[in-house]
């Protein structure tokens, strides 16, 4: 009995990255990691898979419904990670490294979310975080490499929104949330740039218990100008100790940032309550201007009490969180990104059998160089292996007939421009080198 022919599909939520995608996107992974070193960030690698009592509790109760769960062939309760922070906080629990504790981690984490424009149910993230530093020193690093990361990618007209989760608990004091009411006004106050002050209070009106007079004591401080530290200040008269505490910490954020020079892509947005429970402090979200719609492509902030839920006691931590595959969307719908087919920077078209190996010798000798090269593996008429490289962006073809390797010549050919080029064998790597890396 034959098998079962199976469908070939993926899940949805779920996308393949051919080549074409795939080169551009390993392209910014390892810019991305360049700035991270850049900064002084050690790489850190976790499994996809924790115990479900790790993650569970840490992200809400609607981040606990979007985690991949189940029971494995062992019968233990596991579920995929929904980010790389809880992950952290169990290995500086389990392992106890000296602080502060400076790491990035990118990997895949699952979220069994509605897929839309921009958001997959499997993604890539990029973390850089700080662990053992209480100090606005280390908010504003994660900040200014995380605005690295966006200047090294030449991402066009982005902003990092910035607040403070104790000037939002700050609010919930001034109109009298509490319990319930307190997580619903949070969760209104992040959706005001989606749907408005009208949108806010008729939710805040409907699902919790505030009325029209502590709404509008709410807004009061939403629409207070802070466009300066000067004006951030000025509402310490309209909080208590905790929402003077946080205007406290982000106006001596900010002070660090504008010393910096990144000032010009940082602004306070009272709006930003971010989904995670665990943020203590300041937090951040940032977009990019002409695509807002996507949402944040890099967010995160100061989550102090998360690893007390490993080591019974409270550990500074702060961190930052780039979302490459919804940036790299954003960047394609923009079409600053471009498919790209191939890796090489050169492609040695094969003329006849016989001169393979002596090809492959080339070959090995521009790779030392640090050229990346493709050879043909089939003899074919040289104006079909001209097409090919064209076809797959290789700017430039190298060849070699058998009079030319006795004389030990090769022909370069310019792909974009036409010219060819008859030189000494020996001086290939040279001529490449200079015209692939500049």
């Amino acid at each position: 009995m034959g098998s079962k022919t199976v469908k070939a599909r993926t899940l949805k939520g779920f996308r393949d990255y051919l080549p074409a995608a795939d080169i551009p996107r390993q392209g910014m992974l390892r810019r991305i990691t360049k700035v991270f070193e850049g900064f002084g960030f050690g790489p850190l690698t976790t499994p996809a898979i924790e115990y479900s009592e790790v993650l569970l509790g840490k992200y809400g109760d609607e981040g606990d419904k979007l985690l991949y769960r189940f029971d494995d062939n062992g019968g233990r309760d596991v579920a995929l990670r929904y980010d790389l922070t809880v992950p952290l906080a169990r290995v500086v629990a389990q392992h106890r490294p000296t602080a502060p504790f400076r790491r990035y981690q990118i990997a895949p984490v699952w979220r069994a979310e509605r897929p839309q424009r921009g958001r997959f149910r499997e993604f890539m993230q990029c973390d850089v975080d700080i662990v053992g530093e209480a100090s606005m020193r280390a908010d504003a690093e994660c900040m200014m490499v995380g605005l690295a990361v966006l200047q090294a990618l030449e991402v066009p007209g982005y902003v990092m929104r910035v607040n403070n989760r104790k000037i939002l608990d700050g609010m919930m004091e001034r109109v009298g949330a509490t319990g319930d009411d307190k997580f619903a006004v949070l969760r209104g106050v992040d959706k005001l740039p989606k749907i408005g002050k009208d949108g806010v209070v008729a939710e805040l009106l409907t699902e919790t218990s505030l009325d029209e007079a502590a709404i509008g004591r709410l807004f009061e401080v939403l629409e207070r100008p802070v466009g300066n530290i000067d004006e951030l200040e000025q509402l310490t008269e309209m909080f208590g100790d905790t929402g003077k505490a946080g205007v406290a910490e982000l106006s001596e954020l900010l002070r660090i940032v504008e010393a910096a020079g990144y000032s010009g892509q940082v602004e306070v947005d009272l709006s930003i309550a971010r989904g995670l429970d665990y943020y203590t402090g300041t937090i951040y979200e940032t977009f990019v201007l002409e695509r807002e719609g996507y949402g944040s492509v890099m967010s995160g902030g100061r989550y102090d009490d998360l690893l007390g839920m490993f080591l019974k006691e409270s550990v500074p931590a702060v961190g930052i969180s780039l979302g490459v595959d919804r940036l790299l969307s954003v960047l394609e719908d923009l079409g600053l990104v471009k498919p790209q087919e191939s890796v090489a920077d050169v492609y040695i078209a094969l003329v006849d059998d016989e001169g393979f190996g002596e090809m492959a010798a080339m070959a090995r000798q521009l790779r030392e160089a640090g050229l990346n090269v493709e050879q043909s593996l089939k003899v074919r008429k040289l104006g079909k292996q001209f097409k090919a490289a064209h076809n797959r962006g290789i700017r430039y073809v190298l060849l070699a007939g058998s009079d030319e390797r006795a004389a030990q010549t090769v022909s370069l050919k310019d792909m974009d421009t036409g010219d060819q080029v008859s030189i000494a064998a020996g001086e290939a790597a040279a001529w490449l080198t200079e015209r692939t890396r500049p």
